[in-house]
């Protein structure tokens, strides 16, 4: 896979997967690390892998191995950042969905937030500080974060739910 590098949706198939594998116990913990630092080498495909392990039923995100948090921490900045926008997204989504009573899509939001804010205290401390420090800027409407909130419409409330999500992983 090192030579070929997935599209997006390829990243997500080919995640799930994976994902089932281990779940049968088909694979172990080191080979599906080995696999995920693989996948997420490239922005689709840790773009892909995080779609299916942060939003789906799998409990691979809720008990992660070891050897698979040293992969991800591994991959470095690239995994922070976009485990810090999951972050992000799945705190606004929570707001929203609440809104619209939709109970069971906040329920599922609230879920990735638990799980992105767990990883987020396993990656490299350093990366993960200045990553969210640069979030929590963009919830006052300064830095190079602001764009990406203007981009998916957040408003006060929501800005305020991700302040609130970036500031409980420190709560460790």
């Amino acid at each position: 896979m090192a030579d070929q590098q997935p599209t997006f949706q390829q990243a997500i198939e080919i995640t799930a997967s994976w994902i089932q594998q281990w779940e049968s116990e088909e694979i172990s913990d080191e080979v599906l690390a080995d696999r995920i630092g693989e996948m997420v080498a490239s922005r689709d495909g840790a773009r892909g892998f995080f779609v299916v392990s942060l939003a789906g039923d799998s409990a691979l995100m809720d008990r992660l191995p070891d050897a698979v948090v040293g992969q991800l921490r591994e991959a470095g900045a690239s995994v922070v950042d976009l485990t810090a926008r999951n972050l992000a997204m799945s705190s606004a989504m929570a707001v929203q969905h609440r809104r619209t009573g939709d109970s069971n899509q906040q329920a599922g939001s609230e879920r990735v937030t638990a799980r992105c804010t767990e990883l987020l205290r396993l990656l490299d401390p350093e990366l993960v500080k200045q990553r969210l420090e640069q979030l929590l800027e963009a919830c006052d409407n300064r830095g190079d974060d602001v764009a990406f909130l203007k981009r998916w419409g957040y408003d006060t409330d929501q800005k305020h739910a991700i302040s609130l999500s970036v500031l409980a992983v420190a709560d460790a």
